[in-house]
């Protein structure tokens, strides 16, 4: 394909998931609907989060998922805070976008009680097109958010700060306009070029993965509901990542193993799993270890500013972490909340 017909497809597919955004804002079941069954290719793989799992084609997927979180949420509204697209170096074309479902919690959910309240449930969403047809979507739901803003979460508390993450500080995730692809090489390299460093970590130790060479001292990264969010080098060091390879110390990641793709000062990176490693040590969200081998679903946004990394969105799939250690988050959260009225 000629850069200019590549730009032109990348343009528009952003402009496709942000029409869909912009319906899911005024959700209307009928509308979102059709604009799904139109949007996804009849024979597209949609993998969404535990307990959703992969399900068959857009049709599944708004019945199965969309449709139960708007009846929990009767004033359900999208709010978008990136939406980027990119082609990664096998030469697929991706959109990522990530932001908040929100409305008022009006009946339960997954069996989260309900608050009467307005909620949010943060949202990594990705979007593989092939043509104008989007053939592949991952997405993981941060779950465990809702349990925490329903007073329902069974598990132990976070080492990081637990709160609203917010969209990114120069308020540019959303560009719907061409794709600046210097900058975007840029800005994929500098990623790209991080994550193989910290892959050192297991011949050289944490000095190896040379964490100053590519983050801003002052970056922030924003990690799921359970671990929560540190701010500069030493508070990712204290709050996610020595607890990380203490408890999983051969734990392996390749960004190769998915889908990285940039889009200006963004970058993202899907895959369905990106890492594998065993719980065999202890420190990590309070499990003790067991020697157990799981896989971990991460899908990640970075900001590039400067030339080092300044915010990082990060969900994993933590109830499918869970559940690979015999761990049944949502039936403990059952339990624990069985004596409420």
């Amino acid at each position: 394909m000629k850069t200019s017909d590549l730009q032109q497809s990348l343009l528009e597919n952003k402009k496709q998931i942000h029409q869909l955004g912009q319906l899911q804002y005024n959700f209307e079941p009928e509308n979102v609907k059709r604009n799904l069954l139109s949007l996804f290719s009849p024979n597209a793989r949609v993998q969404l989060c535990f307990p959703f799992e992969e399900m068959a084609g857009a049709e599944a997927f708004f019945n199965h998922a969309l449709m139960p979180l708007f009846l929990s949420m009767p004033d359900l509204e999208r709010r978008d805070t990136i939406i980027m697209s990119g082609p990664t170096a096998k030469g697929e074309n991706w959109v990522g976008c990530c932001g908040y479902y929100c409305g008022t919690f009006d009946k339960p959910w997954l069996d989260i009680p309900a608050t009467g309240h307005m909620v949010s449930l943060r949202y990594h969403e990705f979007y593989k097109f092939e043509g104008n047809k989007v053939t592949d979507y991952q997405g993981i739901w941060d779950i465990p958010e809702l349990m925490m803003q329903a007073k329902a979460w069974p598990m132990a508390p976070s080492l990081g700060r637990e709160w609203h993450v917010p969209g990114p500080a120069t308020q540019d995730g959303i560009t719907i306009k061409p794709r600046n692809a210097i900058k975007s090489q840029h800005s994929e390299k500098i990623v790209g070029d991080m994550c193989v460093a910290l892959g050192n970590y297991a011949s050289g130790g944490a000095e190896a993965m040379r964490l100053q060479d590519y983050w801003h001292p002052r970056c922030s990264w924003y990690g799921p509901s359970g671990i929560g969010t540190a701010r500069t080098i030493q508070g990712f060091r204290d709050w996610h990542q020595i607890p990380f390879l203490n408890g999983l110390p051969d734990r392996v990641g390749n960004p190769h193993m998915g889908h990285l793709f940039a889009d200006g000062s963004y970058t993202a990176f899907t895959a369905w799993p990106g890492m594998h490693m065993t719980l065999s040590g202890s420190g990590w969200l309070g499990l003790p270890p067991g020697n157990q081998r799981i896989t971990m679903r991460s899908l990640d946004f970075w900001r590039v500013e400067n030339n080092l990394i300044r915010e990082n969105w990060v969900l994993i799939d933590m109830l499918s972490v869970y559940d690979q250690l015999g761990i049944d988050v949502l039936g403990r959260m059952h339990e624990f909340n069985k004596a409420r009225r």
